[in-house]
Formats: structure tokens, C-alpha cells, sequence
């Protein structure tokens, strides 16, 4: 029986790529395609494939949040994290989120199939140049777990999450959207949070957020509207 996939990637041409590779192969079938984070939440609550072929750089959600809201919806489909990038913190996030597999994209064609068919088979996976350079790592005794900043150890998962979206500019309807909640219990996240770290004002919010680090953009990176 086919393995069902569903391809999450915001560059069509990668897209189509992708789907050449799995028509050659008569193990995998193309459930459907989307260009960001928030519709393949919804198309993997509607397909249910049995693998989400993830890219973790994508607007709005990224795929680690992507891949941590299906599986919440979802638990049994198995995601492939896909990224250009192969540092530590995107390797470690994305197998903390749930995905079973990271693969890079400039990996071959064949190593894709062989991460597919072992993930699809109940297995996991990592870019071989990603396991060699964990092992190294391991080796030498430098890989440590960076600790959450001891002022947001209070927060829970999903307050953590909307605290990296508020901190990236996305008003209370954006994070409503991209979560599947609703405005007013976005909004009670925030006076939550606000209360929990002793802040005033969503301003003051943001840039304690930024100054713990949990997002990649910095205070300079523009301003934010919080409507």
C-alpha cells in the first residue's frame, strides 16, 4: 500500500520537484500541497496523510509549529522536517516538536525516498551530514540543552508559542488564525502572560520577549502592532 504525502513548501518549484520524485516511485502518492504553515494544519486535519513532508522556514506558522499543531490534531502522521540549514537549534527544535525525520534539501534524491519509506514504515530519520555532525558533537561533550530563560519557565507551551508571535508583530487576529483559536482566548493569553511576568503593556511584553530570545527577530527589526 501507498504511502500517503502531503507537501508543505512556500517555493512551488520545490513543490514540483518533489512530486516528480514521488511519481517515480510507486510507494507514495501526493495527497495535496500548500505554500505555508497554517493551511497545512487544516489540509492534514482534512487528508489525513500519512506523512507531512514539512519545509521548516515558512510565514506565519513555521514548520516547527506547524508540525507541533498537527500532530496535536493528529498524532498518528508522521512529518518530515525539510531545511537548507542543518545547525543545532533547528535540528533539536524540530525533533522536540515531533517530527520523525530531518532532512536536508540538498540531500539526494534517493536519500529523500529512503527518508520517506523509513518514516512511512514507523522509523526516523536524519540527513546523514546532520547525524555525523550530532555525533561529533556528542563526542567532544559540547551539545547542551539550552534551558529556557529562567523568567519564562512559568509559562506553559502554547503561552510560550503565542509569546514568540506577539514578539514578531502578529496582532491578536493573526495568532487566532494561525492556532485555530479564538480572538478573546488569544487575547486572555496575553493578559495571562502579562500578569505572569509582571508586564503593563504588550510593548513591554514584546521586548522581554525578544531580550529571552525565544524569537529570531530583534528589537530593530520594525515595529509591531498588536491590535
Amino acid at each position: 500500500m501507498a504511502f500517503s504525502v502531503l507537501l508543505v513548501d512556500d517555493h512551488k518549484i520545490m513543490r514540483d520537484g518533489i512530486k516528480a520524485i514521488l511519481r517515480q516511485n510507486a510507494d507514495f502518492t501526493v495527497a495535496g500541497e500548500t505554500d505555508n504553515g497554517t493551511d497545512a494544519v487544516q489540509l492534514a486535519k482534512q487528508l489525513r496523510p500519512d506523512i507531512v513532508l514539512m519545509d521548516i522556514g515558512l510565514q506565519g506558522l513555521n514548520g516547527i509549529e506547524a508540525t507541533t499543531e498537527i500532530l496535536r490534531h493528529c498524532p498518528d502522521i508522521r512529518v518530515i522536517i525539510l531545511s537548507m540549514y542543518d545547525d543545532e537549534h533547528s535540528v533539536v527544535s524540530a525533533i522536540r516538536s515531533g517530527a520523525r525525520a530531518f532532512v536536508l534539501k540538498k540531500a539526494s534524491d534517493s536519500d529523500l525516498v529512503d527518508a520517506l519509506r523509513t518514516v512511512g514504515k514507523g522509523g526516523s530519520y536524519l540527513s546523514p551530514q546532520v547525524s555525523d555532525r550530532l555525533l561529533n558533537r556528542i563526542q567532544r561533550g559540547d551539545l547542551e540543552s539550552k534551558p529556557l530563560p529562567a523568567v519564562l519557565e512559568g509559562l506553559s507551551p502554547r503561552e510560550l508559542q503565542v509569546l514568540r508571535m506577539v514578539a514578531e508583530g502578529k496582532t491578536s487576529k493573526d495568532i487566532a488564525v494561525m492556532l485555530d483559536l479564538g480572538v478573546q482566548t488569544v487575547r486572555s493569553y496575553r493578559k495571562t502572560m502579562m500578569k505572569k511576568l509582571n508586564v503593563n503593556n504588550v510593548a513591554s511584553l514584546t521586548q522581554l520577549a525578544l531580550s529571552a530570545g525565544i524569537t529570531q527577530f530583534s528589537a530593530a527589526d520594525g515595529n509591531h502592532n498588536h491590535d
